[in-house]
């Protein structure tokens, strides 16, 4: 018999959100599921999204893909940042939050200068990491 999926598992963007959001090794740079109003590429952001993963029943975990898109306002203080945010998460085995606990995490895709066709002065690099996901 398999044990479904649960519904309430946790927002894993929204837990990624808050470990970075008001870092001082990020420097202030705006941390967020989207880009906010006006942005344009040039500003320091880091954008958070699940690019897939699975829910492993046997061991009652989720292993999400997140991937960070990361700006700045040059290809360096770029690739600065992209370096700050994966350290952080990196460093973020065995920390409780709320119901769920981060076991895990691992470089999936390892930062990558990425043209961004939306916004044409942008200066990006995005990262993939795999973290997994106990919830109680």
């Amino acid at each position: 018999m398999s044990t479904p999926v649960p519904s309430t598992f946790p927002d894993i963007e929204a837990i990624v959100v808050d470990l970075l959001r008001n870092r001082p090794e990020l420097g202030g740079a705006v941390v967020d599921e989207s880009p906010p109003a006006g942005f344009n590429g040039t500003q320091r952001a880091v954008i958070v999204s699940r690019r897939g993963g699975a829910w492993v029943e046997d061991l009652h975990v989720d292993q999400p893909l997140i991937e960070l898109e990361v700006y700045g306002p040059d290809k360096t203080s770029a690739h600065v940042l992209t370096n700050a945010a994966r350290a952080v998460l990196l460093r973020s085995r065995g920390l409780a939050l709320g119901t769920s606990v981060i076991t895990d995490v691992s470089e999936a895709d390892g930062p990558r200068w990425q043209p961004d066709f939306v916004y044409a002065g942008a200066n990006r690099y995005q990262c993939v990491l795999r973290m997994t996901v106990r919830t109680s």
